[in-house]
């Protein structure tokens, strides 16, 4: 636990009654009306290149540019790394005056599927590097701008683009009103079980959909440490080694000397003791049952490549009994310099506490700590399971009826997440029974579509002019 316990974004409502919460979001609807959040004010007077060079500063040199490879792949990967852009974007727009644990990152991608602690498969946010108590509205603007973007990228029309951003920022307001007239506990229990979601739509999706989702659960059930350990990893004079695959996987004695690799192998030992600290009795006696054999240097995501992270192969009773770790460097939120810095001692203890919080089920071995590495400098990391069901739905491949189902379970999703810290109550009240929030947030979308296309040209044009080094294909 933090020494000084970051305040609850519902601090402020726990002593009033359920009419009061309501009264102060309907009250909220008078000062910033729903038709107020299709403004935007973004991109105007700053240059992208630079507030996304500004992030390189910390990261490592040479994985620089990998990550505007990525972005550069398409206005959507673009989207998905510029996420310190739509921060400062965000901070202009209009708010209500209520706050959640916000995501901070909560496009479409960053929801999936992955193993509840019962072994069941649920969809939830997967994401939480940027999460930091702020307004909700920008975690629902983030969600419906990556719809747009989305759309675009799969040549949907502006009507069918308008469509799944009016479903996702419905589902969002119609969960919220939902879980406002529900019990605390009972929105705390609350999840979406992949499974029964399916059978529950079966009969109004297409059935070549419905195919695809069943193969792409039954992959994400095959997607575990055993599995990965053939596909990650091979015996090398008799000892199980992480397969090399440069530059995104780097084995540790292929980063640096012997001397060296040994030198940082014996710093993650330390690092995994302090982080043990930080999990539960129970499941930090269940780690002790595993030992570090080997580790190596990952790229991770879009916007995280360049981030210190690493790739831990544990085995347990043989080799066998494999257990993959991540470890991820974790710095500031892209939402620090508008929402407030975290009150959390580090920014892993920010991204473990966040992620509980909004998570309906986590990682048995989510948790944190801070070391300072052989270079010297102080580091924060979190770590969690590689791999664990984890399964994404491909966006590429989405047609709009397909996205439009996937934006219903992500703003479902979303809401879920934000009654869990918010004030349900006021929120529910504020966006109301109308359907004028949709409509708003529909606008919204297409006009950030839009300043995104724009960011992507201009950082094509710094690639063309020497101000950013590429590096594609990986």
């Amino acid at each position: 636990m933090p020494s000084n316990p970051e305040p609850t974004p519902s601090d402020g409502v726990k002593n009033l009654s359920p009419a009061e919460r309501a009264r102060l979001g309907k009250a909220a609807r008078k000062v910033t009306p729903l038709d107020s959040h299709a403004e935007i004010h973004a991109g105007d007077g700053r240059d992208p290149v630079a507030v996304l060079a500004g992030e390189d500063v910390t990261r490592v040199p040479e994985l620089v540019p990998i990550r505007y490879g990525r972005m550069l792949a398409s206005p959507l990967t673009f989207y998905r790394g510029a996420a310190v852009l739509m921060a400062g974007d965000l901070a202009a727009t209009p708010t209500s005056g209520f706050r959640v644990q916000a995501c901070g990152d909560a496009h479409l991608s960053n929801f999936g599927m992955f193993a509840s602690a019962e072994r069941t498969l649920v969809f939830d946010i997967n994401d939480f590097d940027e999460t930091l108590p702020g307004p909700w509205e920008w975690d629902v603007k983030r969600l419906v701008a990556s719809l747009a973007v989305a759309g675009r990228q799969n040549g949907f029309t502006r009507k069918q683009r308008d469509r799944i951003a009016f479903i996702a920022a419905g589902a969002y307001r119609t969960a919220m009103r939902d879980f406002a007239a529900r019990t605390n506990l009972d929105v705390w229990y609350a999840q979406l079980d992949v499974q029964t979601v399916l059978e529950q739509w079966r009969s109004i999706l297409p059935p070549t959909q419905v195919k695809r989702t069943e193969a792409a659960l039954r992959k994400a059930r095959t997607r575990d440490s055993l599995h990965a350990l053939d596909k990650l990893s091979e015996v090398v004079d008799g000892h199980r080694r992480i397969i090399a695959a440069p530059p995104t996987v780097v084995p540790v004695e292929d980063l640096m000397p012997s001397a060296s690799a040994d030198e940082l192998f014996r710093w993650m030992q330390t690092m995994l003791s302090g982080y043990a600290e930080s999990l539960s009795p129970e499941r930090r006696h269940l780690l002790t049952q595993f030992r570090l054999v080997h580790m190596a240097r990952k790229v991770v995501g879009v916007g995280s490549v360049g981030t210190r992270a690493w790739v831990l192969l544990m085995l347990g009773r043989d080799d066998a009994d494999p257990l993959f770790l991540q470890a991820k460097e974790a710095g500031a939120s892209v939402l620090e310099e508008y929402a407030g810095a975290s009150e959390y001692p580090h920014h892993g203890e920010r991204v473990v506490a966040g992620q509980r919080l909004m998570q309906a089920s986590g990682d048995i071995f989510l948790g944190t700590h801070r070391a300072r590495g052989i270079d010297g400098q102080d580091r924060d990391f979190y770590v969690r399971q590689l791999r664990d069901w984890k399964g994404s739905a491909v966006v590429e491949e989405m047609p709009p009826r397909g996205m439009g189902t996937y934006a219903s379970i992500c703003g479902w999703t979303l809401a879920r997440a934000h009654a869990r810290s918010g004030d349900r109550i006021a929120i529910a009240e504020y966006l109301g029974s109308t359907d004028r929030f949709e409509s708003a947030l529909a606008a919204f979308g297409e006009a950030y579509a839009d300043v995104n296309e724009k960011d992507f040209n201009l950082l094509q044009a710094g690639v063309r002019d020497g101000r950013v080094e590429v590096k594609t294909g990986v």
